[in-house]
This record gives structure tokens, C-alpha cells and sequence, in this order.
């Protein structure tokens, strides 16, 4: 590949393209262009990838102010912004969960930026604080990640995350005086804390160059053994592979601490297992699997014995056993067979398990005996989504329930009875007994079956003129189970419906369901979101005037195919936090880890030119009229870096033809999504869905 840079002046001036009587800022441009299998590809926005650069920092302030200045004008903003502030002030509250001798809860009064960790003497007795995350940072931009124990119960260690970052540090609490300790970690990754003697493991990287710690490439990922009270400079390096730096690799240590698993991941869509018998000195890892295609997810153990759930062999998911004497794969026990629903997930519950299956879309649970009988379904209050808690040998069992219309409600289950009793259910300041929703199959472009969720008032009428929110993500074995959110309900309460749609590259209907999104089928994704915006206009539910589609991620690269495709379908597109430059994504961070499902530019001439066919940034045409575009990104996402959002706001702002306008939101202090702080999720929702209803001509009542 070669490279021609014909450097210009970078000096931000303003360009006369306006729709709307905007006036766009003039992105940093230089005369790049690369050159793939021969093809010359522009790419005169590529100063915008150095984040950091003055050229850069002033163009992001311009265009800000250009969006600020637009969704101030927008007359409704502010009660609509007052509004989700409403309808999001309850409390929340998660499952609870023991370690050792102590419970634990998440708790949320409403409006906290984020959740509370609170501590029990017994099941259902006073809470008392134990970790107040609020308190890391004046403006709730501190996220808690996760939090492990140590098994003789003495510490706990905590993961924290700033500004959304990907980017994680690591401290300990004396659980029984609740001091913080002076250990502290700092880049570690991916990975948590895991116990084992005096000390735990972590994985993370070399700390990165000054300047570019949100988006130099991320090589060479290694797991280290930290003792309690020693500086971090003292680690040992446990584990690492130079011969494969792009590659993840983490432990994991069973309750006992007799067995040790170590993870390989990043070179395909699934992980590889080695597993250590802790019990014998200077024992080695034996590997277990070597399919980086394929999910080996450890349940647990029981003596020697080692459950695992796997879709080696059984593309929707099986539980298999295997044994820490003859632990590789051909010597693996099926367990629980491949049923024709989606395996998601399996716990241990007492001396029973509990598997969860994904059925068209939503969750079923069953009751399993150790040795794989089934015994009965847990019965669901209705359609929806499940996560259950339990420890093996441990009675008390909860999990939680919701869907498009119910709120996060915890209900503990008796085994024995098999009986659910709800333990916690959030009081809400609306009426959502006004909304059902109703799921739907379609027919896609190629004569797939694919199903949706819509959700809206029951006494909508068909008219044609309805408003819908339509959401995707289509990608990586990633489901979309019905969910509840707040920030929903003011759009549904002014005659809105939303959309929900179970794309192919998800994992609804297994593997075969997701290598059916990836790749060279990767427009099977696009065609499904299009085929489902056409079914509801035929449906007589909405029309192309009245659709937005949203997107985040690979969701974002959704929208941003679906609008340079089909620009005259819909009305409003708001891609967020989206890979729009599918022929440099891979050259981030830690980009590299999609190339199992995208491919690469690099990988062949026929990939690079299917890459090409639909990367979002380079079909973008000039003179065409596309529809109102908000895009969204944060100056910390280090998962997709913002250069991405840059390059195609820029790129849009010159080519669009119409009088729609184009905008770029900045966020400050934010990442890719996690552990984003509630005051800066309503901040943002509140520009979305202003901007969706203003562009479509909606009245906020």
C-alpha cells in the first residue's frame, strides 16, 4: 500500500455549504491518498484521526458550537430534557449477591450518576455503604466496572474506568474496616481482577506513548500477579505472547483455587481454553480447545470435573464436561444436547443448574439436574429478558426480569418449589400500562424470516403517519432481547413507536445466524434494517417522513450504510459512536479485534473491495439529499475512536445536496458508552430525541 500526503494549511476557516442556514466549520484537510490492489482511495479528512492536534481540537469546538447552537433553537428541548429527568428519577436496585459471609446490592436512588454498592449482615436486612462510586469524581464521570472478592474473604478489588475510557484501574478495600488500600493499578484492560492466594491477576498493556493513549494500537496483552500491600512496579509478568500481539489473554481461578483457566481471544469470534491443575507444583497449561472460532465458556467445577458451554459441534450451544486429567476437547462429555433454540447462558443453583435460552428473540429458563436432566421451566412474568444469580451449593436464587414495558424487577426463586416471589420492583412516575408491545417476522431482501419488536400505544391508529424509532446492531453474536428504558417514554408518550430489530450477525438463532452478518454477508445486516423500515411503511405504520434510525458501534456503521444506501427511506438518522471507515478501522486500538467479523482491507482484493462497496464514508456522494443527520461521539471513546465520526460528519457536510441539516455531537469527559454517568446520558438523549421530533415535525406535549 502505498501513500501520496500533499500537506496543506490546516487553518479552520469557515465553508459556505449550508442547509438550513448552517454554516459548516472547514475540517483540516491534507492531499492523502492510499492505494489498495491498485485502487487510488482518497482521504482528505485524515488529519481529523490525530485527535490531539490543534487543527483538530479547533474544528471539534466549531462544530460544537454549531450543534449547541441548533438544539438551543429547538423549542421543546428543555421540557423535553425535564422530562426524562422524570420518568428516570426511580429507584433501581439489582440482584443480590453473597460473598463469604456478607450480601451485597447495587442500588440507585433515581438520579444518582452511578449505582450504589451496599452491603448486608443478612439477606433483606439494613443496607449499609460500601462503595459509593459517586464519590470517585465531582461529576459522576468515574465508572465502577467491577468488583471481585478474595476467597478467605479479607479484600475486595475494585475496577474503575474515567470518562468512558476502555482503560482501567484497579484498587483494594479492607472489607472488614472498609480502608482503602495503597495497591493500585494502573493500564490494565480487559480483564478484572482475579483472585488467588495473598494477590490477583489482571491483564493490561504497556502504558501507552503520551498524547496517544486513546488511540495507538493496543499490542502484546499480558497478565500479571499483583501481592497485596507491594507497588505495582513489583507485578510479576505471569503470562504473555509476543508471537501473536494481537491476541487478548486472561485468567480465571475456580472457588477452590485447585483450577486455573487462562483465555486466548481476538483472532476470531470465539476463545481458545488452557486450564493448569493448581494442585500439582510447577503444574503447566494444558490447552483445551483450538478453535479461536468457536465459544469455550467455563461454568464451573466440581472436583475434577469441568463444565463447559460450547457451540463446538452444536451451533445454537451445548453443556459438555470435561475432565482436568484428560482435559482436551475430544475427550469432552456431551452434557445437555443442542436443542433448537439459542443456549445463552448456564449457572450453577445449589446442587442443580439453570440454563437460559434465547427463544426468537426473548428468554426462557429451564431447571436442569448436575447431570443434565431437565426438570422444569421457570415460568416469566411475560415476554422479555432474564439474568439470573445463583452460586452453586448457595440456596437463594434471584433474577432479574424486564421488557420494552417493564422496569428492571428482581424475584427470588425457590428451587424446591419451583415458585418465584418478586423481591423488588421499582415504583415508576408513569403509566405504562398505556404501551404494548407486539414481535413481528418480516421477510428480508434474500427471503429470511426475521423478527422485530414494536412498541407504542394501544390506541394507536395505523395510519400511516406514526413516528418510529427504529434500532439495530446486527453484529459480533451480540443479541437485542427486549429491554426497558426510560429515556423511551417521552417519544412513546407523543404517539411514537419504537422499533427494535433482530438483525442477522446477532446471536438469536445461534452461529449460523451470525456468520450469516459477517464478512462478505455482511449486507445481509443492512438489507434486513432496510427491509424492516419497509415492512412497517407497507404495514401502513409509519412513512419515510416519519422514521429515524438509530444505531450505536457496529450499530452506528448500520445507519451510516443504510443512509448512504437508501438516503431516501428515511428522515432522520442519528449514527452514534459508529465504524464509518471500514478500510482503516482495523489500525486503532483495538480495532483489530473486528476483523473476524468485518475483515480487512489488507486481507484481499475481494475484501478490500467489499469493504469498499459499503464502507459509510466512502459512499458518501456529493449532491445528494440526505436525511437529517445526527452523528454522536465522546474525545475518550478509545474503543472506536472518534476519527471515524470526524471524517464522515466532515465528509457529509461537503457532499449533502439537501436541506437537512448535518451535525456532529462532541461529547467531553466520555467514551464509547460504558460507565457513562446518568446527568450526560439525559443530556444526551434529550439532543437525540429533540432532534429526531424536530425533524420530523413532532409537537412535545
Amino acid at each position: 500500500m502505498s501513500k501520496i500526503i500533499a500537506l496543506s494549511a490546516l487553518a479552520l476557516t469557515t465553508t459556505t455549504m449550508t442547509a438550513q442556514n448552517i454554516t459548516y466549520p472547514k475540517a483540516p484537510q491534507d492531499g492523502t491518498i492510499d492505494t489498495y490492489f491498485g485502487v487510488k482511495v482518497a482521504d482528505p479528512f485524515r488529519p481529523l484521526e490525530d485527535d490531539r492536534s490543534p487543527a483538530t481540537a479547533a474544528w471539534v469546538e466549531a462544530e460544537n458550537q454549531v450543534t449547541n447552537a441548533y438544539l438551543s433553537k429547538i423549542p421543546f428541548r428543555a421540557k423535553l430534557l425535564k422530562r426524562l429527568k422524570e420518568v428516570a428519577d426511580f429507584e433501581k436496585v439489582s440482584t443480590p449477591f453473597k460473598k463469604n459471609d456478607k450480601w451485597y446490592v447495587y442500588k440507585n436512588n433515581g438520579l444518582q450518576n452511578q449505582s450504589v454498592l451496599y452491603q448486608m449482615d443478612e439477606l433483606g436486612g439494613p443496607l449499609r455503604e460500601f462503595l459509593d462510586p459517586n464519590k470517585l469524581s465531582d461529576d459522576g464521570t468515574v465508572a465502577l466496572q467491577s468488583t471481585s472478592f478474595s476467597k478467605d474473604g479479607k479484600y475486595m478489588a475494585y475496577v474503575i474506568s474515567r470518562s468512558g475510557s476502555d482503560w482501567q484501574e484497579i484498587y483494594v478495600k479492607d472489607i472488614a474496616t472498609g480502608e482503602l488500600l495503597t495497591d493500585h493499578i494502573e493500564w490494565a484492560k480487559f480483564g478484572g481482577a482475579q483472585w488467588c492466594g495473598n494477590g490477583f491477576y489482571y491483564s493490561a498493556y504497556d502504558a501507552p506513548e503520551k498524547g496517544k493513549e486513546f488511540s495507538s494500537k493496543n499490542e502484546v496483552h499480558k497478565v500479571y500477579y499483583h501481592k497485596i500491600g507491594t507497588p505495582q512496579s513489583q507485578d510479576v509478568l505471569f503470562y504473555q505472547n509476543p508471537a501473536y500481539p494481537l491476541r487478548f489473554y486472561s485468567v480465571s481461578i475456580n472457588d477452590e483455587e485447585t483450577i486455573m483457566f487462562l483465555y486466548e481471544s481476538g483472532a476470531g469470534s470465539g476463545q481458545n481454553v488452557y486450564v493448569r491443575d493448581l494442585r500439582v507444583p510447577n503444574a503447566q497449561f494444558i490447552q483445551m480447545t483450538s478453535n479461536l472460532d468457536m465459544q469455550y465458556n467455563p461454568i464451573g467445577t466440581i472436583g475434577d470435573n469441568i463444565y463447559m458451554l460450547t457451540n463446538d459441534g452444536a451451533p445454537r450451544g451445548r453443556v459438555m464436561v470435561a475432565n482436568i486429567h484428560k482435559p482436551g476437547f475430544k475427550d469432552w462429555k456431551e452434557l445437555v444436547p443442542e436443542s433448537k433454540h439459542m443456549l445463552d447462558n448456564v449457572e450453577f443453583a445449589d446442587d442443580k443448574m439453570v440454563l437460559t435460552y434465547n427463544q426468537d428473540a426473548s428468554t426462557h429458563l429451564y431447571l436442569y439436574t448436575i447431570d443434565g436432566k431437565e426438570i422444569t421451566e421457570i415460568k416469566l412474568p411475560t415476554v422479555g429478558r432474564a439474568g439470573f444469580s445463583s452460586e452453586r451449593g448457595q440456596k437463594e436464587c434471584f433474577y432479574s426480569f424486564s421488557s420494552f414495558t417493564v422496569p428492571g424487577t428482581i424475584y427470588q426463586y425457590d428451587i424446591a418449589q419451583n415458585k418465584s416471589t418478586l423481591y423488588t420492583a421499582p415504583k415508576v412516575k408513569f403509566d405504562l400500562n398505556k404501551y404494548t408491545t407486539q414481535q413481528v417476522f418480516f421477510t428480508s431482501k434474500d427471503g429470511t424470516r426475521v423478527p422485530m419488536f414494536l412498541t407504542y400505544k394501544k390506541d394507536m391508529k395505523r395510519n400511516g403517519k406514526n413516528p418510529v424509532f427504529l434500532y439495530g446492531y446486527g453484529g459480533f453474536n451480540v443479541a437485542l432481547p427486549p429491554s426497558f428504558s426510560s429515556m423511551r417514554i417521552p417519544f412513546l408518550e407523543n404517539g411514537g413507536i419504537y422499533v427494535q430489530v433482530n438483525l442477522r450477525g446477532g446471536s438469536e438463532y445461534g452461529e449460523e445466524w451470525h456468520v450469516a452478518g459477517t464478512k462478505m454477508q455482511k449486507q445481509n445486516v443492512f438489507d434486513d434494517f432496510i427491509s424492516a423500515a419497509e415492512w412497517l411503511i407497507t404495514n401502513n405504520f409509519t412513512s419515510k417522513n416519519h422514521i429515524a434510525i438509530v444505531g450505536g458501534s457496529n450499530g452506528g456503521l448500520l445507519v451510516g450504510a443504510c443512509m448512504t444506501q437508501r438516503p431516501d427511506l428515511f428522515k432522520v438518522c442519528i449514527p452514534q459512536v459508529g465504524v464509518m471507515d471500514m478500510l482503516r478501522y482495523h489500525k486503532f486500538t483495538i480495532g483489530w479485534n473486528w476483523a473476524p467479523d468485518y475483515g480487512t482491507s489488507e486481507d484481499s482484493k475481494e475484501m478490500f473491495q467489499y469493504l469498499y462497496g459499503y464502507s459509510p464514508l466512502h459512499n458518501l456522494k456529493k449532491g445528494v439529499s440526505y436525511p437529517a443527520t445526527l452523528v454522536t461521539t465522546a474525545d475518550h471513546d478509545d474503543r472506536v475512536v472518534p476519527a471515524h465520526s470526524f471524517k464522515f460528519a466532515a465528509t457529509l457536510q461537503e457532499c449533502q445536496g439537501g436541506s437537512a441539516p448535518v451535525l456532529i455531537r462532541i461529547d467531553s469527559k466520555a467514551g464509547h458508552g460504558s460507565g457513562k454517568p446518568l446527568a450526560k446520558q439525559l443530556e444526551e438523549q434529550a439532543d437525540i430525541y429533540s432532534f429526531i421530533m424536530y425533524n420530523m415535525g413532532m409537537k412535545f406535549k
